[in-house]
C-alpha cells in the first residue's frame, strides 16, 4: 500500500517540528529498515535472510507464540528478540490499583508476569489474601478487569493503540538509552522458576542497548509458580504445532 505508507510518512513530517531530531522514512521494501538499532514489529511478517543484525521487539499478538516463533526465524540471541509481554498488562494493573487507592499511577508498583493474557499471573504484597478467593477487598476483580481492559477498548473504538504505543515508546527508550530499567517483557524462560520448557512469557527484566541484561528473579508463591508453569504449559502445546 504504497501510496497508504506516503500519506503516513508525509502526515509524520509534518509535525518534524514537535519531534527531536527524527528522521522519517516509509517504504514497502523491508530492507529500509536495514542497519536499525531496534526493529518493533507489529504485524506477524516472517523475515527474511540477510536482515540487519538488531534487536527484535515483537508487539504483534500472540504476542508470546510470535515472540518465540521470530526468536527461531532469525537466528538472533534470545536476548535480543524481545516481546512486549505483560508491560501494558502491568501498567494497566498499576492504572487500576490507583483507582482503587487513590493514588497517582506513577506511585503504584507491581507487575504482571506470565501469558500476556488470561493466564497471566499475579504478584501481591499489599496483603497476604490479594487476590485470593477469600480477599474480602475482592483484589482478584483487578486482575479480572486487566484481562478484560483490551477487549473493553476494542469493543468500543474497534482496536487498542494508544495505550500499546505508549509502552512499546518506554520500552524502546530503555534499550537506546541503555537504561538498565525494569520492564515485565517476554523473554526466553527455560530455566528461570523451574521452567523446563523453550518458551517466552513475561518477566521483570533489566534492558538496555544490548536488549535484556538480566532478569529480576523474585520469590514466588506456591499459586504464583503454578500459575506461571500452567502458562508455560499451554504456550509449548501451541508451539508443537508451529511448521517453520
Amino acid at each position: 500500500m504504497a501510496d497508504k505508507l506516503k500519506g503516513e510518512l508525509m502526515d509524520l513530517q509534518h509535525g518534524s517540528a514537535f519531534l527531536r531530531h527524527a528522521k522519517i522514512t516509509a517504504s514497502s521494501d523491508y530492507s529500509v529498515s536495514a542497519g536499525s538499532a531496534i526493529c518493533v514489529v507489529t504485524a506477524g511478517v516472517r523475515q527474511k535472510e540477510g536482515d540487519p543484525d538488531t534487536i527484535l521487539l515483537i508487539a504483534s499478538n500472540p504476542v508470546d507464540i510470535l515472540t518465540y516463533v521470530a526468536w527461531k526465524i532469525s537466528g538472533l540471541p534470545k536476548h535480543r528478540v524481545i516481546g512486549s509481554g505483560c508491560n501494558l498488562d502491568s501498567a494497566r494493573f498499576r492504572y487500576l490499583l490507583s483507582e482503587k487507592l487513590g493514588i497517582a499511577t506513577t506511585s503504584v508498583h507491581g507487575y504482571i508476569i506470565g501469558e500476556h493474557g488470561d493466564t497471566s499471573v499475579r504478584l501481591a504484597d499489599l496483603n497476604p489474601k490479594m487476590g485470593a478467593d477469600n480477599d474480602p477487598e475482592n483484589w482478584k476483580e483487578t486482575h479480572v478487569q486487566v484481562v478484560q481492559s483490551a477487549y473493553q477498548v476494542i469493543k468500543m473504538k474497534g482496536y487498542t493503540s494508544w495505550a500499546i504505543g505508549l509502552s512499546i515508546a518506554e520500552l524502546c527508550g530503555a534499550i537506546l538509552s541503555n537504561a538498565n530499567s525494569v520492564h515485565p517483557v517476554s523473554t526466553f524462560l527455560k530455566g528461570e522458576h523451574g521452567i523446563a520448557e523453550e518458551v517466552f512469557l513475561s518477566l521483570p527484566c533489566v534492558l538496555g542497548r544490548c536488549g535484556v541484561t538480566d532478569v529480576i528473579r523474585q520469590p514466588l508463591t506456591d499459586s504464583e509458580l503454578a500459575q506461571l508453569s500452567k502458562s508455560a504449559e499451554l504456550m509449548a502445546k501451541v508451539q508443537k504445532g508451529i511448521k517453520f
